[in-house]
């Protein structure tokens, strides 16, 4: 893997763990040789990331949109900072510059954005591994929602599976070198 995308927060959260668990991600990002992909911003969790991998001296990928720029919270210290037109464009630029994927506790942009790119998943417009760092449980009230989904017949126990979850990021990481996809597409009769 050359580079994962991190979605996160604009917003550090109340606890301070989570900007403490996003400088650590990038930190251990960049000491694995693999370069950070994220929103672009020097705010919140997303700040933290680039802060964390910067420091550990990772190569650091910022996507932004072009309104956001004018508001003021660009990252400056960037190996690349892209300015695109909206954030349509820069969701696409930033699942094209990565070999995967983590979501970092953060709100719904951090769960539209994680959405999106398993519903790219189940419908094999990608093939690169998804996962959720679970810092303090922060995920486990939308596992529970995921199940429920398996149980009332809207997604398939192995679309469920596609997200791996897990405290430690190194865990994912070490499970993203191995990962395969499942072999039936969203609307293909699921294999026994």
């Amino acid at each position: 893997m050359r580079r994962i995308c991190v979605f996160c927060g604009s917003k550090p959260g109340f606890d301070p763990v989570y900007v403490e668990h996003a400088k650590a991600l990038g930190a251990l990002l960049a000491e694995r040789g693999i370069g950070v992909v994220y929103g672009g911003a020097s705010v919140g969790t997303m700040g933290a990331v680039a802060d964390g991998a910067l420091a550990a001296g990772g190569e650091v990928f910022g996507v932004l949109p072009e309104h956001m720029k004018r508001v003021e919270i660009a990252h400056h210290g960037l190996t690349e900072l892209h300015i695109v037109a909206d954030m349509h464009e820069r969701k696409a630029k930033m699942a094209e510059l990565s070999d995967g994927f983590l979501a970092l506790p953060g709100g719904a942009g951090t769960l539209e954005e994680l959405f999106e790119v398993w519903t790219w998943a189940q419908i094999d417009l990608h093939r690169k591994p998804i996962g959720l760092i679970d810092v303090g449980g922060f995920y486990q009230p939308l596992r529970v929602m995921v199940d429920h989904m398996v149980t009332e017949g809207f997604l398939r126990p192995e679309h469920r599976d596609m997200v791996a979850v897990d405290s430690d990021p190194r865990v994912l990481l070490d499970r993203f070198a191995t990962y395969t996809p499942p072999s039936a597409g969203k609307w293909l009769p699921a294999t026994s």
